[in-house]
């Protein structure tokens, strides 16, 4: 494993083609907000994160990820990972330079070794944020998120050597072998997770709620809403935090989730749990029983930005 370099996650850029009615969703329905952009072109902040924005949201032709986006401590750390990569024969979407999204910063992207892109930054400008007040149902921050993968195993080992991912735990089924890895780059469980799917794409992408009551607000409030529900309210074993998922307009899944675990990574030992025992998908038991359509849905379409560098 090569020296973390990689502090945090930033956000997750989605690309779509109904782009109106998607920023309807995040800002008015998820409850995130939205900063200044261009036309076309959004940037969604969480009210409790000091992060300048969770998603950016682009109007395209195809619905696509452009890029999941991770923080470095410095400029000079992202000039490490950079030519470390580069080195190791990562393809390089851009060198390290000057950001001109908003808080500015320094930093370059690559494609992993399945195609997604993937920036790295350093001195992004903090957000002006705030406490998220108790009974406020929006995200404090943006948690984490799954991929897919054809091939979960070489994807994993690319993060643990390249960007200094470590394993927290592993969901495994015993007529299907492991299916979910989960990857911490800080004390957080999980920030990436990867999931074993029949193509690359997008699993879902994770929210933090200020606490359980706000989370079943957040919850109840889109199903007041009509939004559609996969699979949840429930607590899943691994990192033990709550989940409730639900289908944005175009397909993709969101997650409201909250106390998900920090781990002494000094004495964490990964876990292999048997997904196939109903208390390690949900040790509450009020989620609805995962089956071939939860699993369908979560599999996404064939994501259309591999090795496909986004236009901004």
């Amino acid at each position: 494993m090569t020296d973390r370099l990689i502090t945090h996650l930033r956000h997750v850029d989605l690309a779509v083609p109904d782009y109106a009615r998607q920023l309807d969703f995040f800002t008015r329905t998820w409850g995130l907000t939205a900063g200044d952009g261009e036309t076309g072109l959004a940037f969604l902040a969480a009210e409790g994160s000091p992060e300048q924005y969770t998603i950016r949201l682009r109007r395209a032709a195809d619905k696509r990820v452009d890029l999941i986006a991770f923080g470095a401590a410095s400029p000079a750390d992202v000039d490490t990972v950079a030519g470390r990569l580069a080195r190791d024969g990562v393809r390089l979407v851009s060198e390290p330079a000057a950001l001109r999204t908003p808080g500015g910063g320094y930093g370059f992207r690559f494609f992993d070794n399945e195609g997604r892109v993937i920036e790295v930054s350093a001195e992004v400008a903090v957000r002006r944020h705030r406490k998220i007040e108790p009974g406020e149902s929006i995200p404090v921050r943006l948690s984490h998120v799954v991929v897919n993968s054809a091939d979960p195993e070489s994807t994993r080992a690319f993060y643990e050597r390249h960007l200094g991912f470590a394993l927290s735990d592993t969901l495994m089924h015993p007529g299907m072998g492991e299916l979910m890895w989960f990857l911490r780059i800080n004390a957080w469980h999980h920030s990436l997770a990867i999931a074993r799917g029949p193509h690359p794409s997008l699993h879902h992408v994770s929210f933090e709620m200020r606490g359980i009551d706000e989370y079943m607000r957040g919850t109840g409030r889109l199903l007041r809403a009509g939004v559609e529900k996969i699979w949840g309210p429930g607590r899943h074993l691994a990192g033990n935090n709550t989940f409730s998922y639900f289908l944005d307009p175009h397909g993709n899944t969101m997650e409201y989730t909250t106390e998900l675990e920090q781990v002494d990574e000094d004495t964490w030992h990964p876990h292999l749990y048997d997904f196939s025992q109903p208390e390690v998908a949900d040790q509450w038991g009020t989620a609805n029983v995962i089956n071939e359509f939860v699993a369908q849905k979560s599999f996404n379409d064939v994501d259309k930005g591999l090795f496909v560098a986004p236009p901004v």
